[in-house]
């Protein structure tokens, strides 16, 4: 991972009105809270908010746990993100990102099994939403709901949250939607795979 500093500017209202002040992470770390698509959902094809919400859940077969995620986690966790997405974060991301004492990395497993994970970073006045994942046998679950759920409880409400979600990904932006999120402008060509637009998300 690129080890260069960040210039952030942060709009001094924390608001979403205030896009054009948005800090830019660097070029070649894309964050990851688009919630991995496969191209045998429906959802990823109709997309839809309500769709999204009413999708019948994978059933689990034992009670969901989320905790910090620990450097022990990292294996699983490389294996669930190189199943995820065609960009997969590379070890040295994680561990960076665990290595920030004012960051949120959560973990959900079941049993000894990791199902997902979380990373959220503090940029000054604002949490930024970096990476979300669930193990592919497990979506359809809530396992990103409790993720979301747990992380927003930790934050303890005091600073708003912003991220980057694929425009064409209805199914993370209805998730994102029903924990409140709204939209607050576009960032063009965000990602390098095939250059789509980035849909900009807020909590306040």
């Amino acid at each position: 991972m690129a080890s260069a500093s960040r210039t952030i500017p942060i709009p001094s209202t924390g608001s979403p009105g205030a896009t054009s002040a948005l800090w830019r992470p660097n070029r070649r770390k894309r964050t990851r809270t688009d919630l991995p698509r496969s191209t045998s959902d429906p959802l990823t094809r109709s997309g839809g908010v309500s769709e999204t919400l009413h999708k019948e859940p994978n059933e689990l077969t034992e009670e969901v746990a989320v905790r910090r995620l620990a450097y022990s986690d990292l294996p699983a966790v490389i294996s669930i993100e190189r199943r995820s997405f065609p960009t997969p974060w590379s070890l040295a991301m994680f561990v960076l990102e665990l290595s920030k004492p004012s960051g949120i990395c959560l973990a959900a497993h079941a049993g000894d099994g990791l199902l997902g994970y979380v990373v959220c970073s503090r940029y000054d006045q604002v949490w930024h939403l970096m990476n979300i994942a669930v193990a592919p046998e497990h979506r359809g679950s809530g396992v990103a709901g409790q993720l979301l759920r747990r992380l927003i409880a930790e934050s303890e409400g005091k600073l708003p949250f912003t991220l980057e979600v694929r425009v064409t990904n209805h199914r993370a932006i209805g998730m994102y939607e029903h924990f409140g999120f709204r939209s607050a402008g576009v960032r063009p060509r965000y990602y390098h795979d095939n250059g789509e637009d980035a849909l900009i998300m807020w909590l306040d």
